[in-house]
């Protein structure tokens, strides 16, 4: 069997949804399970009601509730045939979409939002989109059969970033998506949200429709995941920022992993995590072109000393400076444990003999980062600086091609330097205002005109 995720795009409206039935009608010989993400900015708007809401913007976030309302019944009139099915399915999707206005009528009152509020809002995208496209299968000859992602994607209680629980997962989908598949069903379900085992909904993050799709794939021991967005595959580069950036047709685990990390858009960050370890390929495909060859995420791709280029800006170093480094065993692990108490991810590292220079994406703790950090050593903050990533599984085997990166950017500043610990990345933290033109000048260097 394989797993077939379509992202927002991919079910953005009724012709979108109309695509995405042909596309699984023609892989019904391989038994899919289907996860679908909320409709295209559907997820945006339902975080800005939940905020508008607690903000005491009451009316405001009511509209917010009825456009989204007349956004999914216009797409379901456009999909669906007059008769008891439409009338059934718009019933329903009114059904939640007044569970939504009373939700945000209950937050405008208690004036806050919590993280488990915003859940139980952030959830109903894919909640209202799964059922939208299970009546449009049906109607287009694909034999669908809605999974309600509360009951199979068990998940920890840390709300707005759930922990999933891959055993708890695999049982469920055992139990429940297993014997729809054997009946020939296709299974459809939600991603990105999932439950406590108590039953409280949670979410697993932004961009968790994919990790669902993995994580499903491996409680399923699927042959393939196929990931359907709006682009062609991985490519060499973002082609907003580089022009003339190729696609890649074949990728390994590793490079895939690491591009989604340091700011490739295709692929959230910890979606093929599951799939890795159980050597699931992952393909990358473009809904609107499925004609396309796409990308295959595998072990066995081709191992290049440069496969690509990731960039993101929004990026802080911090520095701390201490004599008490020098020969002190253990000092290290207690910097990074203030990190952990902050809850902070650091990206980057680059330390000395008396010094360590971290990056930070999520500077929301940043202040009380700097005042624990003080206790340690003399500690400096600098902002608006952004990451280049040069991704390639040989790159640490070619000293020839670190030196054709950095005489590529021999004019600009490069304020930190990292080879990665597996040699696959070769990481420079420049001035934000630099990411682009660094990328642009790395992929001529390497990928001239184009050529692959």
């Amino acid at each position: 069997m394989i797993v077939i995720k379509f992202g927002g795009t991919s079910v953005g409206d009724a012709e979108a949804i109309d695509r995405a039935a042909s596309i699984v009608r023609d892989r019904m010989d391989r038994q899919p399970m289907v996860v679908v993400s909320a409709l295209a900015g559907a997820t945006n708007a339902l975080i800005a009601i939940a905020q508008q809401a607690s903000e005491g913007q009451l009316i405001s976030a009511i509209r917010g509730v009825e456009a989204l309302r007349d956004r999914h019944l216009e797409t379901a009139a456009a999909l669906l045939k007059p008769g008891v099915v439409l009338d059934e399915v718009q019933a329903e999707l009114s059904v939640t979409f007044d569970e939504l206005a009373h939700l945000s009528e209950a937050l405008s009152t208690l004036g806050h939002a919590t993280p488990r509020a915003r859940d139980a809002i952030a959830s109903k995208g894919e909640m209202l989109s799964s059922v939208l496209v299970v009546a449009a299968f049906r109607e287009r000859g694909v034999p669908a059969e809605h999974v309600d992602a509360t009951s199979v994607m068990i998940t920890s209680d840390q709300f707005e970033r759930a922990e999933p629980r891959p055993d708890r997962i695999a049982e469920a989908s055992q139990r429940i998506v297993r014997p729809l598949i054997a009946q020939g069903r296709v299974p459809v379900v939600g991603g990105y949200v999932g439950a406590t085992d108590h039953g409280i909904v949670t979410t697993l993050g932004r961009g968790g429709s994919d990790y669902s799709a993995s994580l499903f794939g491996a409680a399923l021991g699927a042959e393939a995941i196929e990931i359907w967005t709006d682009v062609d595959g991985m490519l060499t580069a973002d082609p907003r920022v580089v022009t003339g950036a190729r696609l890649i047709e074949r990728i390994r685990f590793d490079e895939a992993s690491e591009l989604a990390s340091f700011g490739a858009k295709v692929l959230h960050p910890s979606t093929i995590a599951p799939a890795v370890r159980l050597g699931i390929p992952v393909y990358i495909f473009n809904s609107r072109r499925p004609e396309g060859r796409g990308t295959l995420i595998t072990f066995d791709a081709p191992r290049r000393p440069v496969s690509a280029f990731a960039g993101k800006g929004g990026v802080t170093i911090i520095k701390v400076k201490s004599p008490r480094m020098l020969l002190q065993h253990g000092f290290l692990s207690t910097i990074f444990e203030v990190f952990g108490r902050h809850r902070t991810s650091v990206d980057v590292v680059a330390t000395s003999e008396i010094s360590v220079s971290v990056t930070i994406d999520d500077a929301t703790h940043l202040d009380s980062l700097v005042v624990d950090l003080s206790q340690l050593g003399d500690v400096s903050v600098e902002r608006n600086r952004g990451i280049v990533a040069i991704v390639g599984a040989g790159m640490g085997e070619s000293s020839a091609a670190m030196s054709r990166a950095l005489g590529a950017v021999r004019d600009i500043r490069v304020h930190m330097l990292s080879l990665s610990a597996s040699g696959i990345n070769l990481t420079l933290i420049v001035d934000a205002d630099q990411v682009n033109p660094a990328m642009s000048r790395l992929h001529d260097e390497f990928f001239p005109n184009g050529i692959s």
